[in-house]
């Protein structure tokens, strides 16, 4: 079983389609996304399309439940909350059926899927080797799946804890038990502006992390002609 994993998409529509057609190139069983298809990006119908299209699993993710009202936007910060109104507006009839009928956790094929953490579905950051041991104790599965912070994450637990950020084109063994985190599709924070996805081979035990350009330029016109909050557009080039 070779399966594609994606996460944080945020509605941007020129980076999922980089990343769709560099999962086209590889051969894979299925593609999961983690959650949060929408919010801070100007292409929300498009990427709910896509992903309801591709995916055997989709989650529901935080930015998500706020622009269905399921969250409250008093949670999210001004250029969040600026994003999160416009998305509810710009929402057709199919992707709010789309994004309400997912859940924010999955289990498949011996993996745990979590949009956020194992101990927050919804809020919580993996983002320290504490949290990250906590996540592993919490599950069961050989490996556990999570979102949610934008950066790329390989953690696995032997008889110790090892690993941390996952650099573009990292290959692991998973020998044991790991905690992967994909990176962001559409608005990366680790310092890498390009798209982020997850290869992995469940049969052979590997994760291969891969990074991908996109016309990040496009994006950012796209925020600008939309109205949404200037810094939504800047922090693309620097992947922040």
């Amino acid at each position: 079983m070779r399966v594609a994993v994606i996460s944080d998409i945020h509605a941007n529509g020129a980076a999922l389609d980089a990343v769709a057609a560099a999962i086209d190139r590889v051969d894979v069983d299925a593609t999961w996304s983690l959650g949060d298809v929408v919010g801070y990006g100007p292409a929300p119908n498009e990427c709910c399309a896509l992903v309801e299209e591709r995916c055997a699993i989709a989650l529901v993710g935080n930015h998500d439940l706020v622009a269905l009202g399921d969250l409250g936007i008093e949670d999210f910060n001004d250029d969040a909350a600026a994003a999160a109104r416009w998305t509810s507006e710009q929402l057709d009839e199919r992707s709010r059926a789309f994004l309400s009928s997912l859940s924010p956790t999955a289990a498949a094929d011996g993996c745990e899927l979590f949009h956020a953490s194992p101990l927050d579905p919804v809020w919580d950051y993996v983002l320290s080797a504490e949290s990250a041991y906590a996540s592993l104790l919490e599950t069961t599965a050989p490996v556990v799946l999570v979102g949610h912070s934008h950066v790329a994450l390989a953690i696995g637990l032997a008889e110790d804890l090892h690993g941390g950020l996952a650099s573009a084109d990292a290959h692991i063994e998973l020998e044991g038990r790991w905690l992967l985190n994909p990176g962001s599709v559409g608005q990366p924070r680790d310092g890498d502006p390009r798209a982020a996805w997850l290869e992995l081979d469940l049969d052979a035990r590997t994760a291969r992390f891969h990074r991908v350009e996109y016309d990040v330029e496009r994006t950012q016109r796209e925020i600008l002609e939309a109205g949404l909050p200037p810094a939504l557009a800047e922090r693309l080039t620097h992947g922040v």
